[in-house]
């Protein structure tokens, strides 16, 4: 039988802060796939837009358990996120915990589902659990920045 503190903690969960993003992209599955899991993609495209794209370094194991860290830097500040995939279905299916190195109590998980469309890829990023409305609203301009390079990189 669950806790009382665990089906809270639970409930605590499910009721913080996410964002889903879902965008067709001009690539098959395994392209966007590669993108998000190849070190050496992941770099041209991932972080804020006034991100030094020389000072990105991107270590990568997409295996249920395996680990990801992304670090880059902008003139002001050094930023460096990471997390342990939870499920990986190649060219499918990503989902993988979520925490700054500045923050790291403060995980939280993204979920990256690909959908064969036409020629294209249907892409659906859903990033649950964040710790508050500013963590979203932080996360939903960083989000928005890099998908948008995402799609200039796979034109």
């Amino acid at each position: 039988m669950a806790s009382q503190s665990n089906v809270a903690g639970a409930a605590d969960l499910a009721a913080r802060p996410s964002l889903i993003f879902t965008r067709r992209l001009n690539a098959s599955p395994a392209k966007v796939y590669a993108a998000w899991t190849d070190p050496q993609k992941i770099i041209q495209w991932f972080g804020r837009a006034d991100a030094r794209r020389d000072s990105f370094q991107a270590d990568i194991d997409p295996k249920v358990g395996g680990r990801f860290r992304v670090s880059f830097a902008t003139d002001q500040e050094y930023y460096q996120v990471g997390g342990v995939y939870r499920e990986v279905v190649p060219n499918r299916l990503l989902v993988f915990s979520w925490a700054w190195h500045s923050t790291p109590e403060r995980e939280s998980q993204v979920t990256v589902s690909l959908q064969p469309d036409g020629d294209g890829t249907l892409m659906t990023v859903h990033h649950e659990q964040l710790f508050d409305s500013a963590a979203r609203d932080g996360h939903e301009r960083g989000w928005m920045a890099s998908l948008d390079q995402l799609e200039k990189s796979l034109a």
